[in-house]
Formats: structure tokens, sequence, C-alpha cells
């Protein structure tokens, strides 16, 4: 009996943190989804003229090329001179990881 309710108070500590992490993940994609950033489709001019320089370019690599550009909070993938996809980044140390 008293391994059995023990068990219930491990179980339920372990079950309370996954939790509280997946709140903490929900509300951090929830930050980004209200944050504008590049569209796939989107030119390097397009992007450029709309979300300003990059802090990093990196050069085209493989076939076809895949050109990235770092922001602050996240990277653009580039085919060619059309966005493929845009990244976020990963939680920075300033940030409470769950």
């Amino acid at each position: 009996m008293i391994i059995k309710k023990c068990f219930y108070i491990v179980l339920f500590s372990l079950m309370s943190g996954v939790v509280s992490a997946e709140v903490l993940l929900i509300e951090r994609t929830q930050q980004h989804a209200d944050q504008p950033v590049p569209k796939h489709g989107q030119t390097m001019q397009q992007v450029e003229t709309q979300f300003g320089q990059p802090l990093t370019r990196r050069a085209a690599v493989g076939e076809p090329p895949i050109t990235r550009w770092e922001y602050a909070d996240y990277v653009v993938y580039f085919e060619h001179n059309l966005v493929l996809n845009t990244v976020f980044k990963q939680i920075t140390q300033n940030e409470h990881q769950p």
C-alpha cells in the first residue's frame, strides 16, 4: 500500500513537471505566432525591404543554392532568391528553459 502511494506521488510529480514544460513551450510558440517574419516565396529584395538587413548573410551552398540570412530571432533560408523557410532560433541563455 505504501509503495503504491509513493508511486502515485512520484507519477503525479513527474506529470506536473511535463505539463508545466509544455505550457512554457506553448507560450513561446504563441509569442512567435504574433511576430511578423519573412514568408515562403518572398524575394530577397522584399525581405530586405520589409525586415531590414540581416545580421549575417551566409553564402549559397549546394544545388539548388541555399542561402541563409540570420536575424536576431530567426533565420531565413532562401532557394535561389526566394524564401524557402523561416526558422526561429533556440532559447537564449537569458530565457528560462522548462
